[in-house]
């Protein structure tokens, strides 16, 4: 089999496609889209990233083209539906990105809530103006409630390490748990609405949609408490960041911290301007361990599907 990988990726979690198999994949960074459709002409799997599109005109050209493994939980970035008509099967890595992912979520809350970001800044500028008992202070987390949005596996783990600060869970997904799920997760289910006006931290964990694109807008700010944060380690554009922005401005909320965007790697120049707001580059699974881990769980859903298995984490 030829598979094409479209950036580099560590070579620890590929030992079986290396060894076995023909694989196109750059010695570092990434192909170029120009690059990818050269190099797929011929190839029989795909293995792309989140961020790399796999549009209809990538596959078009490549009619050899079987299956696409994608290196991450979400796979908005293929084209699906072009994917089903031509009998492609599409294949995601959730298990290695959970835990990475809701640790991620949990250091945004510690950082805009503690404002360990802002301080750290500040101190660095010279801007901290003193170190009185009273001066500096944020919020604690015991006893706060966090209020998650997507009880799958990564909002299930973040559930568990909120409530080791001490913080109480509710939860809105589109299915509701069993009774039994959510006695072992200590949580229950809410409407949106409610769990917003209830929550002093909204973490976000769905995947992108048509139904949830601006899932969070202009009413679902003012329906929050203005001394509650809300988190994304989801996808960017589950958040209206013109709305975010102003949300900020008119003091609706107290805070945030993000970590994916609408438009990246571009960013709403506002959000860069807030001391309450923590902002990284979509890094919630970006750890070396990961990434291998991620790498192989990719390679081993190739695996499955040469030796003619059933591929463990199909998503088409």
């Amino acid at each position: 089999m030829k598979i094409l990988i479209t950036q580099y990726i560590p070579t620890e979690g590929l030992r079986d496609l290396l060894e076995n198999h023909e694989v196109i994949m750059p010695e570092t960074g990434g192909f170029t889209f120009e690059e990818q459709k050269e190099h797929i002409k011929d190839t029989d799997i795909l293995l792309s990233l989140f961020n790399s599109p796999v549009p209809k005109e990538l596959m078009e050209v490549a009619p050899n083209l079987k299956m696409i493994s994608n290196f991450g939980v979400g796979y908005n970035n293929i084209d699906l539906n072009y994917a089903k008509e031509r009998g492609v099967i599409v294949s995601n890595t959730p298990d290695p990105v959970t835990l990475p992912t809701a640790e991620h979520s949990m250091g945004l809350i510690l950082a805009v809530m503690r404002r360990i970001s802002e301080m750290d800044r500040k101190l660095r500028e010279g801007k901290v103006a003193d170190w009185k008992v009273m001066s500096n202070l944020g919020n604690t987390l015991n006893e706060k409630t966090l209020g998650i949005i997507g009880l799958g596996k990564i909002g299930q783990a973040t559930a568990k390490l909120a409530q080791a600060f001490g913080m109480n869970v509710l939860y809105y997904s589109r299915n509701q748990k069993s009774e039994t799920e959510e006695q072992e997760l200590n949580t229950v289910w809410v409407a949106l609405d409610d769990l917003l006006r209830s929550s002093d931290v909204v973490s976000l964990h769905v995947p992108l949609t048509a139904e949830t694109k601006h899932m969070i807008c202009t009413k679902e700010f003012q329906l929050m408490k203005n001394s509650a944060y809300i988190i994304n380690t989801a996808r960017g554009p589950v958040i209206d960041e013109k709305a975010l922005a102003n949300a900020l401005e008119n003091r609706e909320i107290a805070g945030a911290g993000i970590d994916v965007f609408e438009e990246e790697p571009k960013i709403h120049e506002k959000l860069f301007g807030f001391d309450n707001v923590v902002l990284t580059p979509h890094i919630a699974t970006g750890t070396i361990e990961t990434r291998i881990e991620t790498a192989k769980c990719a390679a081993d859903n190739i695996m499955a599907f040469i030796a003619g298995e059933e591929v463990p984490n199909r998503v088409l």
